[in-house]
C-alpha cells in the first residue's frame, strides 16, 4: 500500500482523486504559497522562452504556448479547487480562515498569467496561422484572447495594478457575500412547543424538524409530541411554507427568509453596493459601458438588447397568467381581499389538489433517493448507452453522506467517467441550492496517458431518518435530474482539449440545455415507471398519479416563469444600469422592475438581493437569463424526442445517441449554435418552450 501523503503534499499532489479528509486550514497556508512560487517560476521560463523566440523572428507553436499554459491552469485548478469544494461542503472557520488569507495570492497569480504580454503577443501570433489550427484550437484560441483581454491584458502600466486590486477585492467580496448567506442561514432557528402550531405539517415534516430539535439540545424531541426546530434551508422551509395551517408562522417563517442576510453580524447590504461598483470600475477600466456588456462579450447573447427581448417575450404572457393565477388563489383563501406571499405556497398546494388531487406530500414515498438513482441511471442506459454503477468505497470521500459511482460504455465496457454525489442538506457547513462541479476533466498528461472526468454532484435534499431512506419531493427528483446533466455534459465528452472538454468552453447562456433537458425525462412515462416505486411495498406510481403530474406540470407557470424573468431582469439592469450616480439604491431599482414583473407587491422588509447568491457569489453576474436562454435550447430539443415519438423505443434510443454525438461529446469546441444544429437539424425555436410552459395561446 502506497504510504499516505502529508496533508502538505497531498495539496500539491495535483493528480488524481484527492484526500477530502486529508486537507485543512493548515494545509492550505503552507501548501498554495509554495505552489504560486513554483507556478510563478514555470511562467517566467514560459515567457522567457517565447520572448526570445520573438526575437528570432521564430514563429511560437501550440505545445510551446496553450499546452505548458493549461499544465500551470490545471495544477492550480486542482489544488485550489479542491479548497473551494471543500470550502462549500464542509465549510469551518479554520478552513474558512485559510482561503480567506490566500485567496488574494491566488487571483493575483491568475491575473499575472492573464496579463502576460508575452504570452498574449505568442497567441496573436498563433493567431495569424489559424488556417493551421483545427476547428477545435481556434476556439480555444479565440476564447483565450477574448478572456486575457477581458482580464487586462490590454490595459495601460497605470491602470493594471487598479484593475487587480479590484479583482481581489471583489473575489474577498464574493466569499464574504456567501459566507454571510450559509451564516445567516444557520443561524435562524424557531423552536416549536405547542402541537397546535405543528397543524397541517405532514408527518415527513414532523420528522425531520424533530430530528432538527434533536441535533440542537432536545435529544428526546420526536414526530408525534416535538419538539420542532423550524429553519431556513429548504428541506425544512419549503415544506412548512406549503403545508402550515399557522399564517403567523408561515409570515415569521417568509420574513426571515426574505431578509436573510440583510442584518448584522451577517449583513450583505453593503456587499451588494460594493460589488456592483466595483464592477462598474472594472468595466469603464476596459472600455466598457457597463458590466453587463463585459459579462455578455463571452456568451451566446448578442446585446443586452437580445437578452431584454427575450424576457419580455417571457414577461408579458407570464404576467397575464401570473394573475389569473392568484385571482384563483383568492377564491379560495379566506384571506382573499389581503393575499400576501406567505399565503401563496399553501393556497396554491390546496388548489393543486382540488384542481388536479394531487397531494405533492404524498409523492415522497414514491420516490425514495435509491430508487430514483436506478430510473435516473437506467434512463441514462436507453438514451446515451452507457452503464452506471456504485463504487462507493473506490475513492476518498469527505463526508459519510457522499457516494462515489463510476460510469462505463454499456457494450464495450470501456470505463468513461465517475462521479460524486452528495444528496443531503447539512445546514451550518454546506451551502444551500444545487451543483455540478468539475474533480477532474478529460485530459491527457505529458506522458499520453488518458485523464478521465469526475465530477461532483452536490444537492440540499431532505436526509435519510433512521430506517426510512431520503424520501424526495418531485421538485427534488426534478433538481437531481437537473444536476446530473450538467454532469453528463462534462463526463460524457470526447474533447481532450482540456479548454474545450467537457462544460469547459461552453458559452454560459448554453450550459444550461443538458441540466434542462434532462428534467423533461422526470414526466416521461417510461422513466417515471421505471423510479417512482414505493419505499416498503415496491409498487409502482398509480397510472392515475402519473397523469396528475402530468396535468399538473404547468400549474402556476405563470408565477414560476415571471420570477424567473423578475431575477434576470433585476441582474441584467443592476449591470447594466445602475451606479453610484443613479440617485437609487440597487434595492429601489429592483423595485421598479418589480412594477411590472411582480403581481404582489413586494414587502418593505423584502432584501432578497443581500442572499442572491447567484449573481453575487457565483458565476452569473449579468449573466442569470441564461437559465431562460438555454431553456429555449433545451426545449426545443426535447422536442426533437417528442416529434420522433416518446412511445417508439428505437427512435428515443437513435436521438438519444444523436444527442450524445453532439450536445455531450462536443463540450466547446464548436460553438453552441453550431452543435445544437448539428443535433437538431436547424436552428433553434422558442416555440417548445412557451408551449411546455403552458404560455403559447
Amino acid at each position: 500500500m502506497a504510504e499516505a501523503l502529508s496533508p502538505y503534499k497531498e495539496l500539491l499532489n495535483g493528480v488524481g482523486i484527492p484526500q477530502f479528509n486529508a486537507i485543512d486550514g493548515e494545509a492550505v497556508n503552507q501548501a498554495i504559497p509554495d505552489l504560486l512560487n513554483q507556478l510563478e517560476k514555470e511562467l517566467e521560463t514560459i515567457e522567457y522562452s517565447l520572448c526570445n523566440q520573438a526575437k528570432l523572428g521564430i514563429k511560437p507553436q501550440w505545445d510551446e504556448v496553450l499546452q505548458p499554459l493549461q499544465q500551470i491552469g490545471e495544477r492550480l485548478r486542482w489544488s485550489w479547487g479542491v479548497v473551494n469544494h471543500l470550502l462549500g461542503v464542509c465549510n469551518n472557520p479554520e478552513l474558512r480562515e485559510a482561503h480567506q488569507k490566500q485567496q488574494a495570492a491566488v487571483v493575483k497569480f491568475t491575473s499575472r498569467i492573464s496579463q502576460s504580454k508575452a504570452i498574449y503577443e505568442a497567441l496573436e501570433a498563433l493567431e495569424s496561422q489559424a488556417a493551421g489550427l483545427g476547428k477545435c484550437q481556434n476556439r480555444i484560441l479565440q476564447a483565450e484572447l477574448l478572456a486575457m483581454r477581458l482580464r487586462g491584458v490590454g490595459l495601460s502600466v497605470e491602470d493594471q495594478p487598479i484593475f487587480n486590486q479590484l479583482s481581489e477585492e471583489l473575489s474577498a467580496l464574493a466569499t464574504s457575500f456567501s459566507n454571510n448567506v450559509l451564516d445567516a442561514t444557520a443561524d435562524w432557528n424557531l423552536l416549536i412547543t405547542e402541537e397546535v402550531q405543528m397543524a397541517g405539517c405532514p408527518q415527513s415534516l414532523r420528522e425531520l424538524l424533530a430530528h432538527a430539535a434533536q441535533q440542537k439540545d432536545h435529544p428526546n424531541a420526536c414526530a408525534e409530541t416535538g419538539p420542532w426546530l423550524l429553519g431556513l434551508d429548504q428541506p425544512r422551509y419549503g415544506p412548512f411554507m406549503q403545508f402550515s395551517e399557522s399564517r403567523q408562522l408561515r409570515e415569521k417563517l417568509y420574513k426571515a427568509f426574505i431578509t436573510r442576510a440583510s442584518l448584522e453580524p451577517n449583513n450583505n447590504q453593503i456587499l451588494v453596493t460594493k460589488i456592483l461598483q466595483l464592477r462598474q470600475k472594472k468595466a469603464a477600466l476596459l472600455g466598457y459601458k457597463n458590466w453587463a456588456e463585459v459579462s455578455l462579450a463571452s456568451k451566446m447573447a448578442p446585446s443586452v438588447f437580445a437578452v431584454e427581448t427575450l424576457l419580455e417575450d417571457l414577461r408579458s404572457p407570464s404576467f397575464t397568467s401570473c394573475i389569473k393565477e392568484l385571482d384563483d388563489l383568492r377564491d379560495m383563501a379566506p384571506e382573499a381581499t389581503d393575499l400576501q406571499p406567505w399565503d401563496v405556497s399553501f393556497w396554491a398546494e390546496k388548489l393543486r389538489l382540488q384542481r388536479f388531487n394531487l397531494d405533492s406530500e404524498s409523492l415522497r414515498p414514491w420516490f425514495p433517493l435509491p430508487q430514483v438513482l436506478d430510473g435516473l441511471f437506467d434512463l441514462c442506459e436507453r438514451l446515451f448507452s452507457i452503464r452506471i454503477e456504485a463504487a462507493d468505497g473506490g475513492a476518498p470521500i469527505w463526508h459519510s453522506d457522499v457516494r462515489y459511482f463510476k460510469i462505463y460504455e454499456k457494450i464495450s465496457n470501456e470505463l468513461l467517467a465517475s462521479f460524486y454525489l452528495d444528496p443531503y442538506s447539512r445546514p451550518g457547513s454546506k451551502r444551500g441550492g444545487a451543483w455540478m462541479d468539475e474533480c477532474l476533466g478529460r485530459h491527457r498528461l505529458s506522458n499520453g496517458q488518458l485523464v478521465l472526468p469526475v465530477a461532483y454532484l452536490i444537492c440540499n435534499q431532505s436526509p435519510p431518518l433512521g430506517d426510512t431512506p431520503s424520501l424526495m419531493t418531485f421538485s427534488e427528483v426534478e433538481t437531481l435530474f437537473h444536476e446530473f446533466g450538467h454532469g453528463l455534459q462534462h463526463m460524457l465528452t470526447r474533447i481532450e482539449q482540456p479548454e474545450a472538454a467537457g462544460i469547459n468552453g461552453v458559452e454560459w447562456d448554453a450550459v444550461e440545455l443538458p441540466s434542462q433537458f434532462m428534467e423533461n425525462w422526470c414526466y416521461d412515462k417510461k422513466t417515471l415507471t421505471s423510479m417512482a416505486r414505493h419505499w416498503k411495498s415496491g409498487e409502482p406510481l398509480p397510472e392515475e398519479e402519473h397523469t396528475k403530474l402530468l396535468l399538473a406540470r404547468n400549474f402556476m407557470a405563470g408565477a414560476n416563469t415571471l420570477r424567473q424573468v423578475h431575477l434576470a431582469l433585476t441582474d441584467l439592469q443592476l449591470h447594466a444600469n445602475w451606479h453610484l450616480q443613479s440617485g437609487i439604491s440597487p434595492e429601489q431599482m429592483r423595485r421598479e422592475i418589480a412594477k411590472t414583473t411582480s403581481v404582489l407587491p413586494l414587502l418593505e422588509e423584502d432584501s432578497l438581493l443581500c442572499s442572491f447568491s447567484h449573481i453575487f457569489a457565483g458565476g452569473y453576474s449579468a449573466g442569470y437569463y441564461s437559465y431562460k436562454w438555454a431553456e429555449v435550447l433545451s426545449a426545443d430539443a426535447f422536442a426533437a424526442f417528442e416529434e420522433a415519438g416518446l412511445d417508439d423505443e428505437l427512435a428515443v434510443q437513435e436521438m438519444g445517441q444523436r444527442f450524445r454525438a453532439t450536445v455531450l461529446s462536443l463540450g466547446g469546441s464548436e460553438t453552441p449554435q453550431q452543435i445544437f444544429e448539428a443535433f437538431r437539424g436547424r436552428a433553434p425555436s422558442a416555440q417548445a418552450l412557451l408551449r411546455h410552459s403552458g404560455l403559447l395561446n
